[in-house]
Parts: structure tokens; sequence; C-alpha cells
């Protein structure tokens, strides 16, 4: 007697959204990163920050 297995599980949009925001700033960091390594990436990423704060 086959089993049909039915898949109920749903991601909900919000969870959906979230990761795909997450993802692209993961991309756009591991771009950066990469484009102008890592001594400038961090100086970058420390005048942001200062500049918040």
């Amino acid at each position: 007697m086959p089993m049909s297995v039915t898949s109920s599980a749903r991601i909900s949009l919000p969870l959906a959204a979230l990761s795909a925001v997450i993802a692209m700033l993961l991309a756009g960091t591991l771009a950066l990163w990469g484009y102008y390594g890592t001594a400038v990436f961090f100086e970058m990423l420390r005048a942001g920050w200062a500049a918040c704060f």
C-alpha cells in the first residue's frame, strides 16, 4: 500500500521577505569585501559605524 506524503509546511511571507533581505545584505557584504579587500572594507565599516554614533 503506497503512502503519499504531502507537505503542508509553508514559509510565511514575512519570514521569506526577511530571509531575502538577509541574503541580499550578505551577498552585498561579500561582494564589497571581495572588491575592496579586507583592510579597506573594515575601515569603511568603522567609519560608517563612527558616523552613526
